[in-house]
């Protein structure tokens, strides 16, 4: 029952690609993730090669899953319990995305440790339209919006803490397979919502983003419900988004609509380096 590592996302997939599957709603990260080191190749998120591994328990059944993308810190799927001292006993880890419990339990041993950032994963339930709607409409976003779309993703990438090395490809791809929406009022594109590619019957709404001076005036709220109206009539069968749980203006917006919570995710860093094994 020890964990087992790789660099090759195929070798990876083919091992834990059924149970990820199983739990696509609490996978969805290591999901995208992969699916996007399988489409863009290794390099997909940086120069280093991503490291990806995966439990198996008593059972010869895979009960945990970690994907670490250089420069983003490891990211946990679903975990067994059980595998977490094994994880610990095998990687030098001072940074970790997991869930809440997980991410506590790696964390209660390291030396002044802190969370970075805390998240809530959320499943649209019942779509509730905003109501009263924002003046405006959606439209699909096009080649010729590709300075703008560029721009704003990376304003959220700084906004939220996250590298913005990749907003060209994320906007070219989303662009191509008309998975970025806009909404524009009075012929100004004034917000936006992408999607995931569907996997396993599940897309992800993100980045949602709203430029500073156009807030507060229901424009976020009505093109995620837009995007998220149009994925259920595609056949979706779960509709998820993450908000920061240190913005209660976004959660407050996304129940209203219908977002339902899901489980936690927290961003622990550990205060020393780690100690590399000879």
């Amino acid at each position: 029952m020890t964990w087992t590592f790789t660099d090759d996302v195929d070798v990876f997939l083919d091992a834990a690609g059924a149970s990820l599957a199983a739990r696509p709603a609490e996978n969805t990260l290591v999901l995208t993730v992969t699916a996007t080191l399988r489409r863009n190749g290794p390099h997909a998120y940086g120069d280093r090669a991503p490291l990806l591994g995966w439990w198996r328990g008593a059972d010869g059944e895979v009960a945990g899953t970690l994907v670490q993308t250089p420069p983003y810190p490891p990211l946990l799927g679903t975990v067994a319990p059980e595998a977490v001292a094994p994880l610990a006993a095998s990687l030098p880890l001072t940074r970790i995305n997991a869930d809440r419990a997980t991410a506590e339990a790696l964390a209660a041993t390291w030396p002044g440790h802190r969370v970075d950032q805390e998240q809530r994963l959320h499943r649209l339930g019942t779509l509730v339209p905003p109501s009263p709607a924002p003046s405006g409409r959606p439209r699909a976003a096009t080649a010729a919006d590709r300075a703008l779309l560029v721009r704003w993703h990376r304003a959220f990438a700084d906004e939220v803490g996250q590298p913005t090395t990749h907003a060209e490809r994320l906007v070219d791809e989303r662009t191509a397979a008309g998975t970025l929406t806009l909404w524009e009022d009075g012929g100004v594109p004034v917000s936006m919502a992408g999607v995931s590619p569907r996997i396993a019957g599940t897309v992800r709404i993100a980045p949602v983003y709203t430029p500073a001076g156009h807030r507060g005036r229901g424009y976020a709220a009505a093109v995620t419900a837009e995007v998220g109206r149009a994925a259920r009539e595609a056949g979706v069968r779960e509709v998820l988004l993450f908000t920061d749980l240190a913005n209660p203006t976004s959660n407050g917006v996304y129940r209203r609509i219908g977002f339902r919570a899901v489980a936690d995710r927290l961003l622990i860093s550990s205060a020393k380096e780690p100690v590399i094994p000879g």
